[in-house]
């Protein structure tokens, strides 16, 4: 019998990053590697022993370089790629210092809700912009 293995499981705090003027950070992933050139919200892999809160803040700072306030929750999404299962848990946050870097990527943009379908996401990313548009009146 063939048992097939799962696909590796990540789990992932996602920051929806709000500046002042209401606009939305992304940033453009390396286009090496698994969906490279797509655009995202930034996050990455929770730690052992890391709330989801800490994660986010630290992987901002490591990716980009800003210091955050990580608000509340929009909501989590579970996701199957061919390759791979991701769990997002996605928070509202808020730019407190710093000017965002693409330390980690190829690029970090602020971006109007409205403007947020122009730009190429991954699949699972496109829950969040639609949760986005119906949590914004």
């Amino acid at each position: 019998m063939n048992q097939t293995t799962p696909p590796p499981h990540k789990i992932i705090g996602v920051a929806v990053i709000w500046n002042e003027q209401q606009q939305i950070l992304i940033d453009r992933r390396r286009q090496q590697g698994v969906m490279g050139g797509l655009w995202e919200f930034p996050g990455g892999k929770i730690e052992p022993g890391e709330t989801v809160e800490e994660c986010i803040k630290r992987e901002i700072y490591e990716e980009l370089g800003i210091v955050i306030a990580v608000g509340e929750h929009l909501m989590t999404i579970d996701h199957t790629y061919t390759h791979l299962r991701v769990t997002l848990t996605v928070h509202h946050c808020r730019l407190i210092e710093g000017v965002p870097q693409p330390l980690e990527c190829d690029e970090v943009r602020w971006v109007n809700l409205d403007e947020l379908e122009q730009f190429a996401f991954p699949e699972a990313n496109t829950q969040i912009i639609a949760a986005l548009k119906r949590s914004t009146v």
